[in-house]
């Protein structure tokens, strides 16, 4: 199968070979189709399998097949953060390299004047965050009467962060007649539940199971004490010789600690976080890419958007709140088929927010102690099941509980953890608040 194959222009399929891609991911080959059709549509895949591509080519094509009458937008495509509006903005870009589309991307954490000059100025697709794109509309820079398509990407993310509000404040003033397309790594519940209200018999496309994780990704555990967390990184990162690791923690404040202790153990780190300027996460990430510092430190809302071809090792520095951004925080690597290593610093005290994960992904991760790390208290294999009364009664003895080995695969304690080799790269707030976060 190739590009020309789904129907796409000899314009479109020459700037994806450009970009070196020749035949589409399994998202690609089912939802191009599917959104060319001009029916609305309901697209969920793994992170990192081409989802932006899937929405963008044939959007593109429909565009392109009459001419901007107005100023525009024609296609206005929501993304939740900052960095997914940059990197959407960009293979807009990218793949309208031979056809005449005129696109924007808006956001906050930048000064607003600029960007309303550009709306001025007249453009075909637009990218924006729901906040600043409410914001500029309040200030009658931009109008919506003109669109043809509307795009939400990563919709459950956009939830998550308390944009609901802007997000149906939003659809209220579009034209009623449009084409909808929702892209997304995963669907919850509330949004199968907005998407019945904002879809017309949409095509869904599902091209993997729900919160599943991509099976060249190793996924380790390694059980350690909170207060030895931050030594044992350090540990990993130079006796692995790690060029780039993109290393998440649950808070702010918690992604600025850890930036400088690695600093101090004499490791280029940086953070990346809601309350850093653009300027700074733009540079941040820049040269994280650039291989100039090798720890990116990210909060889950800062991390979401963020597309770092062959990054070989992601950490979980502290579980997730929420299960299923565990799926997504591994799944920046072993991007579009590339291996990858993730791994996890658990705590005896994250014990339920590991059992709530391998629930979630359907397996247990294998556990691995790191010789002068080991905790005080071993992490179960498998969450407890509940006690049977009657069982209870005719128990002879008790199992100790102390550390019998939980938590060490075959007994074997295990140094290092064999992610291996270099691998240079080319190229918060948890839950449902009902508040709008900063990305």
């Amino acid at each position: 199968m190739s590009f020309s194959s789904l129907g796409l222009s000899e314009q479109l399929v020459r700037a994806t070979t450009d970009q070196g891609y020749e035949t589409p991911s399994p998202i690609q080959a089912q939802a191009i189709p599917a959104v060319l059709s001009g029916k609305d549509v309901m697209a969920a895949a793994q992170t990192g399998t081409g989802k932006t591509a899937g929405f963008t080519l044939p959007l593109l094509q429909l565009l392109g097949e009459k001419p901007r009458e107005g100023k525009g937008p024609r296609a206005l495509i929501l993304t939740p953060t900052r960095e997914l509006a940059a990197q959407v903005h960009d293979s807009v870009n990218l793949y309208s390299k031979y056809v005449p589309t005129k696109a924007a991307v808006v956001f906050g954490g930048v000064k607003i004047n600029p960007q309303m000059m550009k709306l001025r100025k007249g453009l075909d697709v637009l990218v924006a965050t729901p906040g600043r794109l409410m914001d500029l509309y309040q200030q009658n820079a931009v109008r919506f009467n003109e669109v043809e398509i509307l795009v939400l990407d990563e919709a459950d993310r956009m939830l998550d962060m308390g944009f609901i509000r802007d997000i149906r404040k939003i659809l209220a003033l579009l034209p009623a007649k449009r084409q909808n397309l929702l892209f997304s790594a995963t669907f919850s519940n509330e949004i199968r539940t907005l998407a019945q209200g904002l879809l017309n018999n949409p095509v869904q496309v599902e091209v993997a199971a729900r919160n599943t994780t991509a099976e060249k990704v190793k996924q380790s555990v390694y059980p350690v004490d909170q207060s030895q967390k931050s030594a044992l990184l350090s540990k990993l990162v130079r006796d692995n010789d790690w060029d780039q690791v993109l290393v998440f923690t649950r808070t702010k404040h918690g992604a600025n600690r850890l930036t400088k202790k690695l600093e101090s153990d004499g490791i280029t780190a940086a953070a990346i976080h809601g309350n850093k300027s653009q300027g700074a996460r733009t540079r941040a990430l820049a040269e994280f890419k650039q291989g100039d510092i090798r720890v990116l430190v990210a909060t889950d809302i800062a991390a979401r958007g963020l597309d770092i071809k062959q990054l070989p090792q992601v950490v979980n520095f502290e579980l997730p709140n929420v299960p299923e951004d565990y799926v997504h925080r591994i799944g920046r690597t072993g991007r579009a088929g590339e291996s990858g290593h993730a791994l996890s610093l658990v705590s005896a005290d994250e014990g339920k927010l590991l059992a709530g994960i391998e629930k979630l992904i359907k397996k247990q991760l294998p556990r691995q102690e790191v010789e002068g790390f080991e905790p005080q208290n071993n992490l179960p294999l498998k969450p407890k099941a509940k006690a049977d009364p009657s069982r209870a009664r005719n128990r002879s003895g008790g199992g100790g509980n102390g550390r019998s080995g939980a938590g060490r695969p075959g007994g074997q304690r295990q140094a290092s953890p064999g992610a291996g080799g270099r691998g240079r790269g080319r190229g918060q707030g948890q839950g449902r608040s009902g508040q709008r976060q900063s990305a």
